[in-house]
C-alpha cells in the first residue's frame, strides 16, 4: 500500500544511556557514567536505514553534556532524526521536583542537547513516565509542542516490583521510585492523542500506545520479553496489536529502547533486565521484523511530525491532570543543576 494511503503513526527511542539505568537500579558506578552509545547508536542508525524511518530520539541532557557522547550524538540529527529532551538527570522521580527544580532542569537539558546536536528540543518523555501538572507547565512555557510521558496499562506495577526485587535499593531511594512505570489508575487514561487542559492553554499528549480493548504494552522491550519465551509468539503478539490498532482505528505512538538493540554481552551490569540473555544477532533479526511489520500497516513518522498532524487535527479531546502522581516534596529534592565535572 503506498504510503500516503495508510494511517499515521510514530515511533521514538529513549536513548537512556547504562550509567542511568545503573543509577535507578542502585548501582553506585554509575557516577562515572558509563556509556554505550558509540556502540548503540550506529547500530541503530544501521537498522533503521535498512527500513528507511525517521523517528525520533529522546535524549538525557548530561549525556548531551558530556564531550565524549558528542560525536555519537551528532550522528542522529545528521541523519535526519529528530531530537526530544528526556530530562537531564534521568531521574524517574521527576513528579516529586519543586516547579523551580523542574525549571532548572529542562534549561540545562536544552542547553547540553543543543551544544551537542545543534537542535532546540521541542518535544519530552520522562525518564519513566514520571509526569506531573508543574512539568507539564514548565513545558507548555518553554514552548514545547507535545509530552509522551504517558503509558496507559495496567502492568506498570508489576513491571517495577520487577525491578525492585533485583534491585539492592533502600526503603528511602525506593520511596523516590514509588511511582515508576506509573500506577493502575494508568491504564484509564485514553490510548488516543489528546490535549492536557492547563492554565496556560492546551498542551499535546502523545501516549505510548497500549493494545487497544485490553491495554497490554506492546513496546518493543515487552515484544523482547516474550521472545525470551517463544519469538513466535513474541511477534504474533505484536501482529495482533497492530491489527487491532488498525480495526479500531487507533494510530499507534511505539516506543523502543536501547536494549532493544543490546545483549548481556555489550552491557555487563545491565545483564538483570529482561531479555538481556537474547543474543545480538536474535534481537536484531526480531527488530528486523517489528520494524518491518509496523512500516507494512503504518506511514511511519517522527512524532514531531505526527505531532504537528494532530495539532492541526480538530475534535482532540481535553483532560484536566487532575490525577498526577506526585508533589514536590522537600523531603525528595530534585538533583541540582549540573557542575562543571558533569559537563567534562
Amino acid at each position: 500500500m503506498p504510503e500516503r494511503m495508510k494511517p499515521s503513526a510514530d515511533l521514538s527511542l529513549d536513548l537512556d544511556n547504562m550509567w542511568s539505568y545503573m543509577k535507578t537500579h542502585g548501582n553506585p558506578d554509575w557516577e562515572s557514567h558509563p556509556s554505550y552509545l558509540d556502540l548503540l547508536i550506529p547500530r541503530v542508525l544501521e537498522l533503521l536505514a535498512k527500513h528507511d524511518l525517521k523517528i525520533t530520539f529522546f535524549i538525557v541532557g548530561q549525556d548531551a553534556a558530556l564531550k565524549k557522547n558528542h560525536a555519537a550524538l551528532k550522528m542522529l540529527p545528521d541523519a535526519g532524526h529528530e531530537v526530544g529532551n528526556h530530562s537531564f538527570h534521568h531521574e524517574p522521580w521527576l513528579h516529586l521536583y519543586t516547579p523551580a527544580e523542574i525549571e532548572q532542569e529542562f534549561a540545562a537539558a536544552e542547553e547540553a542537547i543543543g551544544e551537542a546536536t545543534g537542535v532546540l528540543t521541542r518535544g519530552f518523555r520522562g525518564p519513566g513516565f514520571s509526569l506531573s501538572v508543574p512539568v507539564l507547565s514548565t513545558l507548555k512555557q518553554r514552548g514545547y509542542h507535545f509530552d509522551a510521558s504517558t503509558l496507559p496499562t495496567f502492568i506498570g506495577p508489576l513491571a517495577r516490583a520487577y525491578y525492585f526485587f533485583h534491585s539492592d535499593l533502600s526503603d528511602s531511594e525506593r520511596e523516590k521510585r514509588n511511582a515508576l512505570f506509573g500506577s493502575v489508575k494508568d491504564c484509564l487514561r485514553p490510548i488516543r492523542p489528546y490535549n492536557w487542559d492547563l492554565e496556560e492553554g492546551p498542551l499535546l499528549e502523545i501516549p505510548v500506545t497500549t493494545m487497544p480493548l485490553f491495554r497490554a504494552p506492546f513496546h518493543v522491550s515487552y515484544i523482547m520479553y516474550l521472545a525470551g519465551y517463544s519469538q513466535a509468539l513474541a511477534l504474533a503478539y505484536f501482529r495482533t496489536a497492530l491489527n487491532l490498532c488498525r480495526l479500531t482505528g487507533v494510530q499507534p505512538s511505539l516506543l523502543l529502547h536501547p536494549l532493544d538493540f543490546m545483549s548481556g554481552e555489550d552491557a555487563e551490569p545491565l545483564r538483570f533486565f529482561p531479555a538481556m540473555q537474547l543474543d545480538v544477532e536474535t534481537k536484531l533479526r526480531l527488530m528486523d521484523k517489528v520494524l518491518a511489520a509496523y512500516k507494512r500497516h503504518f506511514n511511519v513518522l517522527p512524532m514531531g511530525q505526527r505531532a504537528a498532524e494532530l495539532m492541526g487535527a480538530k475534535g482532540l479531546r481535553r483532560i484536566a491532570p487532575r490525577d498526577l502522581e506526585g508533589k514536590a516534596s522537600d523531603e525528595v529534592p530534585g538533583a541540582a543543576l549540573p557542575t562543571r565535572s558533569e559537563q567534562a
